[in-house]
């Protein structure tokens, strides 16, 4: 995922009000509701600045009003515009949503003889293409998702079925078998949806495959490293980590079971999991933090932690250790607290950040809004709100929100991620709103916030 920045924020007297405990806000006073709308106006804002700055584009840059291409190095291919679309409907911005319709089945074509990430486009594109159609059944949109997967499906032609982690769009070239667990598997709901919806097992199958091979080869301990070679399947590190390369590897093992059913899913995560517990979590002065050890001994490594692991907490929760996951989240906060923004890396044994950038990221935020769907305690909600006032005092520039390039000085970068559309958006609005059009007792997020189970019909 990118990184980018740049400085233009404030904060207004009505936000300052719902603050909380910082400001001396009483938590009873809190209006939940008023929130929720206030993160929907500053979706419709965003989004009306990114139609007349960068429509169709992929990444917007909020502070110049310029654009970026992601994942094809020189093609745009709307990846903001199909990254936001259910968010919108989630909200009722029903004109904005038949406006991004319109655009995807009149100008998206993806026979474009580029390279693209095998991992970053089946996550984004073809999640988000599916998701907008389970929104609204537009046959328009499978098929572009079909399309899509097509085209990414060369990947997975290797000796082990883990894919390459770069394929060419038109010609079906694939390259760099140096890969790691997340870019392994993370495809499971994506595709194994794909294939309900199409008929078409091939999808789920390459799926299956590339998940399995990649938790076959765990160490004796339980432990995944985090590169290995697609081709040979040998390991080329030593690193076991729950960040990154690896995090959504271990999502999507539980995303198996919750989405699909699958029990199998579910035994790769439980047996992960108590690995994980096992060898990897610590305490430092009573916070909860996970560190990396060798996959191999569990030998500790680095007490550095990643901004993206935060996600981790609410994971946790749903696959049944709800302490676990409660006190890794608390750890994060209490991060968040210190800092307002947090680094995208961390050094629990120092204090100290480690990288000072911070991506528009919204793993806190998700890992919370997981807690509170499990228990609806205003705990979560309170981290949520705190993740948004603080976008909302730091990242909000001229044309919509930004990275930061420093999360100390404030300053500011110059691009907003695909995934804040999807994401975090998304996580405080169906945390502060009661959204009729989401089903909060049976549902499905996927790791990059698009909704593959619990849309309801419109009002």
């Amino acid at each position: 995922m990118d990184l980018r920045l740049s400085r233009r924020a404030f904060i207004g007297s009505a936000a300052l009000a719902a603050a909380a405990p910082a400001l001396g806000v009483d938590e009873a006073e809190v209006d939940w509701t008023a929130l929720g709308e206030d993160v929907k106006a500053e979706m419709r804002w965003a989004w009306a600045n990114y139609r007349d700055h960068a429509w169709g584009k992929d990444d917007f840059l909020p502070v110049s009003g310029g654009s970026r291409s992601f994942p094809l190095r020189d093609h745009h291919l709307g990846l903001s515009l199909i990254e936001a679309m259910d968010t919108l409907w989630l909200m009722g911005l029903d004109a904005e949503f038949a406006d991004a319709l319109g655009w995807v089945k009149a100008a998206l074509d993806f026979d474009v003889d580029g390279e693209v990430s095998v991992f970053e486009t089946s996550i984004r594109l073809v999640g988000g293409l599916l998701s907008a159609h389970l929104a609204c059944n537009d046959p328009a949109l499978l098929a572009k998702a079909r399309d899509l997967a097509d085209r990414l499906l060369p990947a997975f032609d290797t000796p082990t079925g883990i894919p390459y982690r770069y394929v060419n769009l038109k010609t079906g070239a694939v390259r760099d078998p140096a890969t790691n667990p997340a870019e392994t598997g993370t495809y499971i709901p994506e595709y194994g949806t794909l294939s309900r919806l199409t008929g078409d097992t091939r999808y789920r199958e390459a799926a299956d495959h590339a998940l399995g091979a990649m938790y076959d080869r765990r160490s004796r301990i339980g432990l995944l490293a985090d590169k290995i070679d697609a081709r040979t399947g040998e390991w080329l590190s030593r690193r076991a980590t729950i960040g990154p390369p690896s995090d959504s590897f271990y999502e999507y093992c539980w995303d198996g079971w919750q989405l699909l059913g699958d029990p199998g899913c579910k035994t790769m995560y439980d047996t992960l999991t108590a690995a994980i517990l096992a060898h990897q979590a610590v305490r430092h002065k009573g916070a909860f933090w996970f560190v990396d050890v060798d996959f191999e001994t569990g030998a500790r490594l680095s007490t550095e932690q990643d901004e993206l692991a935060s996600f981790y907490g609410g994971l946790l929760a749903q696959g049944g250790a709800a302490a676990e996951g409660a006190a890794y989240t608390r750890a994060w906060a209490a991060v968040q607290d210190r800092f307002g923004i947090l680094p995208e890396g961390y050094d629990y044994a120092t204090g100290q950040p480690t990288a000072r950038t911070n991506s528009l990221r919204p793993e806190l935020a998700d890992a919370a809004f997981n807690l509170w769907l499990l228990d609806r305690s205003d705990e979560w909600r309170r981290i949520g709100r705190a993740h948004y006032l603080a976008m909302k005092r730091w990242n909000k520039a001229r044309f919509g929100y930004t990275d930061m390039a420093d999360v100390v000085t404030r300053r500011q970068a110059d691009h907003c991620p695909g995934y804040w559309w999807s994401e975090q958006m998304k996580y405080y609005y169906l945390m502060f709103a009661d959204c009729p059009r989401f089903d909060y007792r049976d549902n499905y997020l996927s790791t990059e916030g698009n909704v593959l189970k619990g849309l309801l019909g419109p009002d």
